[in-house]
């Protein structure tokens, strides 16, 4: 059996604001806010439930795109004014640059909550931990 994540609990601070946010970047559907959590379907086989937490903790999220989606996600981003960058490291977090490793194309960003967003076109599963 193959094991595919359903969904994900996503702390924020505020949950539609993180919800909209998340669906506009992404361009995936924003469902629904029902009871506790806001739902967001990344794909179709697993949404994010964003949940309103006073005190919420770090999270990296990465997610690998096709070059077509790439561009469309990195253009909604400038488009924000968002900073981004080539690298997870704070100082390099903003350098408004994409980094071009392992055959493919990546930056980062943060959303509304602080959580580290990543996007990638090759998947790193495989790669040697020596290359990070």
């Amino acid at each position: 059996m193959a094991i595919v994540l359903d969904h994900h609990i996503v702390p924020a601070y505020d949950k539609v604001q993180s919800a909209e946010f998340y669906s506009r970047i992404f361009g995936v559907p924003y469902r629904t806010t029902a009871g506790r959590f806001a739902r967001v379907d990344m794909n179709s086989t697993l949404s994010f439930d964003f949940d309103t937490l006073e005190t919420v903790p770090y999270q990296h999220y990465a997610f690998q795109v096709t070059e077509d989606e790439f561009d469309a996600i990195l253009e909604r981003v400038k488009a924000e004014g968002l900073p981004f960058g080539s690298d997870h490291f704070p100082e390099t977090r903003r350098d408004m640059k994409v980094n071009i490793t392992r055959g493919g194309r990546g930056f980062y960003f943060s959303d509304p909550s602080g959580h580290s967003l990543e996007v990638i076109t090759k998947s790193y599963q495989g790669r040697d931990p020596a290359e990070d």
